[in-house]
């Protein structure tokens, strides 16, 4: 089994609703911050590339809810690499309960594209080398797919 880059989070107040469970669209913006942690631990010079030349797009994000989270309860988000294709990659996400009961309260996904600005948009590049030296410990499949430039 690969490694997983984990993201370890304390659930506030603010993040949940009149129940007093998290609010849903909390679990996908905890994948944002995960992936954006994993960015900056294991490839900077990509997160630097970003404010200027490139750009990180989420094309699909899902997140299917098995249990309920409280405030205050401590959540690790962990995440693998599942497929890079081309200009794409995927991001498989596990929620595990890491305070009392030690249990999985979620799984996710999302793919993200790579892509170069341009004049008047943007254009598809591979994901940069970079990047894919710094995920190998984090693929799921040890094949990686598609073009190179």
């Amino acid at each position: 089994m690969p490694e997983s880059f984990e993201y370890l989070h304390v659930v506030t107040l603010d993040e949940t609703n009149q129940l007093g469970n998290v609010y849903f669209a909390h679990f996908l913006r905890w994948q944002g911050h995960c992936r954006e942690l994993f960015l900056r631990r294991t490839a900077p010079e990509v997160v630097s590339s970003l404010d200027h030349e490139h750009a990180l797009v989420t094309v699909r994000a899902e997140c299917s809810y098995l249990d309920e989270l409280y405030a205050f309860d401590e959540v690790s988000v962990r995440m693998r690499v599942s497929e890079v294709v081309q200009n794409r990659m995927t991001l498989s996400f596990e929620y595990w309960r890491a305070s009392g009961r030690r249990d999985l309260v979620a799984r996710g996904e999302q793919q993200l594209a790579w892509l170069r600005r341009s004049g008047d948009g943007f254009e598809p590049v591979p994901v940069p080398e970079v990047l894919l030296r710094a995920i190998d410990a984090y693929l799921t499949e040890p094949v990686r797919t598609g073009w190179r430039a």
